[in-house]
């Protein structure tokens, strides 16, 4: 009687674990992956339709919520097909915790921290402070000026293309006049002159002669030796002193 009272309760045990949807613990990953709703998750990803494998995965945790595979496959799904970090998040860690030694346990962290980052930069800013609204509504303010002006230029722009073309009265005339000619004025003409005309006396004495006095020398003597007056010695020499006469002295003696 023990015996069969031991049957039945344990009997009952396994019916009410399928009544709920819960499959018995120690069920490995083979077995796992060869669940029905499973294997119709795969298959759909195969057939590339994403949004039934969600499902076919969704139903297989319903049979069993300790399957890492579906959480696996889940967290996949939801990661590079429907763009949604956070369902990702949730199934890469439930697969985590069901699978602590996974192999391939580091790359699934690395996807967490990937997600994560892509949450944090979806995060809603803070609400703008009282300053910050302030300068937004000038810059609103300011823009709306700038379309006002751009639309103003347009107009008087397209008002002006409009208008036809007049001719320019003003317009200088394509005539040019040429400067009067002033009559050359004449060259003046110098002629040699004959032969045997002597050149004027200035003209020789350009350069006078030089007399360097000696001993003995006196004004009066000096003009007698060059046959010249004595006025016309001292005229030449406007510096000399008659009575100073020094040896060796210069003195410039005039034409005749």
């Amino acid at each position: 009687m023990l015996l069969e009272r031991t049957f039945r309760a344990l009997l009952a045990f396994v019916c009410g674990l399928a009544l709920c949807g819960c499959n018995p613990p120690g069920q490995s990953a083979s077995d796992e992956e060869t669940e029905p709703q499973f294997l119709i998750g795969r298959s759909r990803v195969n057939a590339m339709n994403f949004a039934g494998a969600i499902e076919a995965f969704e139903q297989a945790l319903e049979k069993n919520p300790q399957s890492g595979a579906a959480h696996f496959e889940l967290g996949w799904l939801y990661a590079e097909k429907e763009a949604d970090a956070a369902a990702a998040i949730y199934h890469y860690q439930k697969y985590l915790k069901l699978r602590p030694s996974a192999a391939n346990g580091e790359t699934i962290k690395e996807h967490i921290f990937r997600l994560k980052q892509e949450l944090a930069k979806g995060v809603l800013p803070v609400p703008p402070s009282n300053e910050m609204q302030k300068q937004l509504e000038q810059l609103v303010d300011d823009n709306r000026k700038l379309n006002e002006e751009v639309l103003r230029l347009k107009s008087s722009e397209a008002l002006h293309v409009s208008q036809p073309n007049r001719p320019n009265v003003n317009m200088p005339s394509s005539r040019t006049s040429l400067p009067s000619q002033q009559p050359q004025q004449a060259r003046p003409s110098f002629s040699a002159p004959p032969p045997g005309t002597s050149r004027p006396l200035s003209s020789v004495n350009a350069n006078p002669r030089q007399h360097r006095v000696q001993a003995g020398d006196t004004p009066s003597s000096i003009a007698r030796r060059y046959n010249v007056k004595l006025e016309s010695l001292l005229t030449a020499n406007p510096s000399l002193n008659p009575r100073r006469l020094q040896v060796g002295q210069n003195l410039a003696i005039p034409g005749r």
